[in-house]
């Protein structure tokens, strides 16, 4: 949980700082790096923590991955220019994908599909409270302190998960043959970069041109890059990201679903504290404020969603629901304009966050329940890459849409206009909500209007995706969900009531017979082959490699 909490903290707390931050280090055109570079990196990173930990074992790349988001988080918040920023906030994404990908996998490993909603719920409620956090936190830091204090936050939260998962996470560490796909890793780090260069290359450069040697070039270079991917994954011993996955139609109409819900939900998102403050003329910590109603949508509908799941064993209904009602929402924001009221703005982000509770988690779980034991962190991992990869690529081409409109928008409203604020000279690449209220008029009304005219209707481009993704919750196999936990099926844990029916047997055989149920309940094989008491609620007891009798006593 904290860790989940800190990844996904830092995918929206930069949004209402992001004004002020860009109007600083001067890049307004180039605003969408920030969020791009973030999810950027966390896709590239998630199936090597998943194969990872499938390998070895999550315990050690869990911390590695908190280690360096914290690290990053410091070289963030000392960052003096716009390219500086850029760069930590990419290595940021580097320990953000194994903090949110290990967390699913670990509950995963401890925690049978059948009650797994139970723990899934909360876990989805808490991206809800990040998502709203992080606004807030990144308004009043910039408001009343300094926008830099949005990264330095991390620190002492990062301190607390390490120490938290140094002491806490007991989970057996693996001693596996098998090499890390390190060719095809590589090969998907450079398709994955070079598809997140094309969609942003409006931003960059200025203009889609055929006729740039440069654009055909790297489009020409991504599209062998992603075929060199195909080929070498096909032809892996032991792939980082299996192909064979997809031959699962739950896998993939759920990881197709993951994908539409980044490209549209994410890209939509990331924009609208930017418009609050520049459009409406609301505050900072308002503008966050303002996000609260979408943190009780996804709280409600993901903990309420994962309580039925548990109780019924039924989980395909939640998922066409929350992608009919996410979709309906895009249609609805198309409607935004400078007057809206602040009650229709509440309401339209309560609704779309009720849906992302509906389905976010469901897709996941879904995922787990439908591949072999062995395979439930790749698979979760490839699950959450392509959804990162559709958040990337949906925040570059959204970001592009509404960028480049927006500089049209300020170039006519500029053209001609000494724009004197209070601190002098002002221009749209130095704009912040400060300066915009201290124009005078009518140019301060032509840029509120510039950002409405070019936001609302940039939504028109994302409906389509999403309505993709409703379509295709009615085509997911809804399987039994499994009574076993990960670790179980696989071997490496047992039951309590295994682990005292095994150690019952031992005391008979030794002439001990008698009390060993109470002596033995919650037994934990610890690495090392020594034994700790402890009651064991989650339904699995981790056996680990040192102590092969329990795992042959299973067989």
């Amino acid at each position: 949980m904290a860790s989940m909490f800190l990844s996904s903290l830092d995918q929206s707390i930069i949004s209402t700082a992001m004004p002020t931050i860009v109007g600083e280090l001067e890049g307004v055109e180039h605003q969408g790096w920030l969020i791009t570079i973030y999810i950027l990196a966390v896709a590239v990173v998630m199936p090597l923590y998943g194969k990872a930990g499938d390998l070895w074992g999550r315990r050690y790349p869990f911390l590695i991955a908190i280690g360096l988001f914290t690290v990053a988080s410091a070289g963030a918040g000392f960052a003096e220019t716009f390219n500086q920023l850029v760069t930590w906030r990419g290595i940021q994404g580097l320990g953000g994908g194994g903090l949110m990908i290990l967390s699913q996998a670990i509950v995963a490993d401890i925690v049978p599909a059948r009650e797994r909603g139970k723990y899934m719920g909360p876990m989805g409620a808490l991206f809800g409270v990040a998502a709203v956090a992080g606004p807030l936190l990144g308004g009043w830091f910039t408001d009343s302190h300094d926008w830099r204090w949005a990264f330095w936050i991390n620190i002492p939260i990062g301190l607390v998960a390490l120490a938290i998962a140094w002491f806490t996470l007991k989970l057996p560490t693996h001693r596996s043959g098998k090499r890390l796909d390190v060719l095809g890793a590589i090969l998907m780090a450079v398709a994955t970069s070079a598809l997140i260069l094309v969609a942003t290359w409006e931003s960059m450069v200025g203009k889609y041109d055929l006729a740039d040697g440069r654009l055909v070039a790297l489009i020409a270079g991504t599209v062998v890059a992603w075929v060199l991917f195909v080929v070498v994954e096909l032809r892996a011993t032991d792939p980082v990201l299996p192909l064979r996955l997809f031959r699962n139609s739950v896998f993939t109409v759920s990881t197709i679903i993951g994908l539409v819900i980044g490209m549209g939900m994410f890209a939509a998102l990331g924009f609208l504290p930017t418009f609050l403050q520049m459009a409406t003329g609301t505050g900072v910590t308002q503008s966050g404020l303002l996000m609260l109603p979408m943190m009780a949508g996804v709280m409600l509908t993901s903990i309420a969603s994962g309580i039925t799941i548990t109780k019924t064993g039924k989980y395909k209904m939640f998922a066409i629901a929350g992608m009919g009602i996410a979709t309906a929402t895009l249609v609805w924001m198309t409607a935004i304009t400078a007057e809206i009221s602040m009650l229709q703005y509440s309401l339209m982000v309560f609704v779309l966050g009720a849906g992302l509770g509906l389905v976010m988690q469901t897709v996941v779980l879904a995922v787990q329940n439908a591949v072999d034991p062995h395979e439930i962190g790749t698979a979760t991992s490839a699950n959450n890459f392509f959804r990162e990869i559709g958040a990337a690529v949906g925040t570059a081409l959204f970001s592009s849409i509404f960028t480049s409109r927006l500089v049209d928008e300020l170039q006519q409203v500029f053209a001609g206009t000494p724009a004197a604020g209070a601190g002098g000279e002002a221009a749209p690449a130095s704009l912040t909500p400060q300066v915009v209220q201290t124009l005078p008029e009518p140019l301060r009304t032509g840029i509120v209007e510039a950002y409405a005219h070019a936001l609302a209707p940039a939504f028109w481009y994302l409906v389509p995706l999403l309505a993709v993704g409703f379509v295709l919750a009615f085509f997911i196999r809804e399987i039994a969900l499994s009574d076993v936990a990960g670790m179980v099926a696989r071997g490496e844990a047992v039951t309590p009531e295994e682990a005292e029916a095994l150690l019952a047997a031992r005391a008979a055989e030794a002439g001990l017979a008698g009390g060993a149920g109470d002596a033995t309940e919650g037994v934990v094989v610890t690495d090392d082959g020594t034994r700790e008491g402890g009651a064991a609620d989650d339904g699995a007891t981790p056996a680990g490699e040192a102590d092969s009798s329990v795992t042959s006593a299973r067989a």
